[in-house]
């Protein structure tokens, strides 16, 4: 029953943020995959498409809420998944401890909880995969182990994290590592099972690799190079002050009470694993007991499942710029540790720390959400608190744009009624906020070349188009009217200095704010972009 309320419980804090919270830059962007259904993408595999389009395919709608039932309902399955593994592995207190942990944790709520993102299959089929490997691996039964059918499904759930964020493929190395390292499982290696699995995997990944093979493998050259270009990353300068810098961001999101015996505990049962090893190669120790040597393994099993990928984004953080996700999926499977040993403190000590660790979490994300819907540290605002202690012009969070308020600024604009009803499509100069105006477009929309808005073509002309290079024909729309949009944080000159030789005339047409507190946040410039006159030269 206490995991019924766990889960109930923290879906509904979950939804209330989900619900209020503007899109991220990341979720607009996504908001666009849906539009332009694929094999795959330039930057993710297929499946953020398919979570970010069902909340929106189901109801009819996009907002940020429907966007983000994909992520809520994977989510829940993810704890449920959590707490079946660490049950099946150590007891039904262990499960329960690190389900409760890993709902507690901000980097899990945000990442894969309550944000669309890929990590939302990742960590779905990850979990199933930890869950799956724990009945292969480790039977309630305790007999000697042979390889069974569910070394198919392993596979398939491998392959299909792989489909969520390439991170599924180490995933797949981890396993491969442990079975090598496992008296008991080396011969899984050597299973039918195994090798149908490898078939089963080879079909599931198929769509990656016919998309890459057709765009010139592009996703892969973007992920493993590419891509790190952007923060001037030198592959061969290793700097212990950004790898100090991604400790303590990785720290915050974690949430030091969580972070710290986290890591202190994956740590310390590595370091006994290797002192038991060597022991056992200078001493010829005998073996231990069948209890201790199976749970040693079952330890082992966590720490190849977690450990690589989380100390591996780690340690990149000390080339180039990195994300806290990057890690999240090591982080989750070494939770169990984290629940394993807390299930030998005293009972009061834990419950303490979870019910602390949780007010305080909860009270600053419902404080952030205040914050960054109404405006309650902004000065001025109608909601501030003492005054505000700062300007919307200084403050990151106003980034977040109100997709749903600029629906109805653009839906009450005559200016982009008239500008909309002779244009073919919309542009911008940022990859991102493309996303924001495709989920801003009025539902009553008709443009020149489309029957409604779901057929609007929004594009980006810019350096770093992303996605919009491969499903945007710039040849196609010679000779065409579009409806430029910028906004303020960037000079309108660069803009237009880089917009129009691409266009016979670009002629401004209005402004339109969106608010927060009573109080402008954000500044959109509006121009009827005439007869593009050449095809945008996009870099890919």
């Amino acid at each position: 029953m206490r995991i019924q309320q766990l889960l109930v419980g923290g879906l509904v804090f979950r939804t209330i943020i989900a619900t209020f919270l503007p899109a991220g830059f990341d979720e607009a962007y996504y908001f666009l995959y849906t539009q332009h259904l694929d094999w795959s993408y330039f930057d993710h595999p297929p499946a953020v498409a398919w979570t970010t389009g069902v909340g929106i395919w189901l109801t009819g709608t996009a907002t940020p809420f429907t966007m983000r039932l994909g992520a809520l309902s994977l989510f829940t399955g993810c704890l449920w998944l959590l707490y079946a593994t660490g049950r099946q592995l150590f007891g039904e207190r262990v499960g329960f401890l690190s389900c409760a942990i890993a709902s507690l944790t901000p980097l899990f709520m945000l990442s894969f909880g309550i944000l669309t993102a890929p990590d939302n299959v990742l960590m779905f089929f990850w979990s199933l995969a930890l869950y799956l490997c724990s009945r292969e691996f480790f039977p309630a039964n305790k007999k000697p182990y042979q390889p069974t059918p569910k070394l198919v499904w392993i596979s398939l759930c491998i392959g299909l994290a792989c489909l969520g964020k390439y991170h599924g493929f180490i995933l797949g190395l981890c396993l491969v590592g442990f079975c090598l390292t496992s008296a008991r499982c080396r011969w899984t290696l050597f299973s039918k099972w195994l090798w149908l699995g490898v078939l089963v995997f080879a079909v599931t990944v198929f769509p990656i690799f016919y998309w890459n093979a057709q765009h010139d493998w592009i996703s892969f050259r973007f992920q493993l190079g590419d891509r790190f270009a952007e923060y001037d990353a030198d592959p061969n300068r290793f700097s212990i002050a950004a790898l100090l810098g991604a400790i303590a961001s990785q720290v915050g999101y974690l949430f030091p009470s969580i972070a710290l015996p986290l890591w202190f505990v994956s740590f310390k049962t590595l370091a006994k694993r290797v002192h038991q090893h060597s022991d056992r190669l200078t001493t010829k120790m005998s073996s231990p007991a069948p209890i201790e040597q199976l749970n040693r393994e079952k330890t082992n099993f966590l720490l190849w499942s977690g450990l690589p990928v989380a100390v591996l984004f780690t340690l990149v953080g000390g080339y180039t710029h990195t994300f806290p996700a990057w890690t999240a999926p090591g982080l989750w499977s070494l939770t169990i540790l984290l629940g394993h040993a807390a299930k030998k403190w005293a009972l009061s000590s834990v419950n303490r720390w979870l019910k602390s660790t949780g007010w305080i979490v909860g009270t600053l994300l419902m404080f952030a959400l205040a914050h960054i819907t109404l405006g309650t540290l902004q000065k001025p605002s109608d909601y501030a608190i003492f005054g505000g202690v700062i300007s919307a012009e200084a403050d990151p969070s106003t980034g977040l744009i109100d997709a749903m308020q600029l629906r109805q600024l653009l839906s009450a604009s005559p200016e982009f009624r008239d500008a909309i009803a002779t244009s073919s499509f919309v542009v911008t100069r940022e990859y991102w906020l493309s996303g924001y105006l495709a989920m801003a477009m009025p539902n009553d929309v008709v443009l020149a070349d489309a029957d409604s808005r779901t057929n609007l073509p929004v594009t980006s002309f810019t350096v770093d188009p992303r996605g919009h290079a491969f499903w945007f024909n710039p040849k196609a729309y010679l000779g065409k009217n579009a409806l430029l949009i910028s906004f303020a944080d960037v000079s309108q000159s660069e803009v237009l200095s880089e917009i129009s030789p691409y266009f016979e005339s670009v002629t401004p047409l209005t402004e339109l704010s969106t608010l927060r507190g009573n109080e402008p946040t954000e500044t959109f410039y509006l121009y009827q972009a005439s007869n593009l006159l050449k095809p945008y030269p996009y870099p890919y």
